[in-house]
């Protein structure tokens, strides 16, 4: 068998592990998010940033752009000034964290995407959103990592193959996004 089809079977196997169910009970978070007005904060490293920030865009512009109810979603991997002077002066354990002490307020929901679960800065971050009251989700891949325990919502993609969970990852954040997008009130 050739890569492609190597990879694209394991890739629908990952998309397989994906509980629907839950991604239903992270719409309804986003959606009580929305209706609220409370803001939507999400994070990771790497490829999880990179997810983060297309995540909120597709949120920002698609799930909002003309319409009367918005939501108020920022991805902390965004504003590298401040990522780079918290891992410069302070560490980098602490460049969301910090970032949700600025911004985060009870009842806002928070979402940090990591593979491993286990990278320190994303934890720091759901410890503080849990601990100031907020909702918080956890993407995770593998075993969850310690991510994934930490979360009141955990969507586990069961896969040790670090491309597969992000894929996976991607494709939850759109069936969040597009439930939106697609005239779903």
């Amino acid at each position: 068998m050739i890569y492609p089809e190597i990879y694209k079977t394991e890739v629908l196997a990952a998309i397989d592990r994906i509980d629907t169910g839950r991604v239903q009970q992270a719409i309804e978070w986003f959606r009580e998010a929305r209706d609220a007005s409370r803001h939507i904060f999400v994070c990771g490293n790497g490829g999880s940033a990179s997810t983060a920030s297309h995540f909120a865009c597709d949120i920002v512009k698609g799930a909002s752009y003309n319409r009367d109810s918005r939501f108020r979603i920022m991805a902390l991997t965004d504003s590298l000034a401040t990522i780079t002077a918290y891992s410069n002066d302070v560490g980098y354990d602490c460049v969301f964290a910090e970032q949700l002490k600025n911004f985060a307020q009870p009842g806002d929901l928070v979402m940090c995407i990591s593979g491993s679960g286990n990278s320190p800065n994303v934890l720091r971050a759901i410890e503080y959103a849990n601990s100031i009251g907020c909702k918080t989700i956890a993407l995770t891949g593998r075993d969850g990592g310690k991510l994934g325990p930490l979360a009141q919502l955990g969507i586990q993609v069961a896969v040790p193959h670090m491309g597969r969970i992000e894929d996976a990852h991607m494709i939850v954040c759109h069936m969040i996004a597009y439930h939106f997008m697609e005239n779903h009130p």
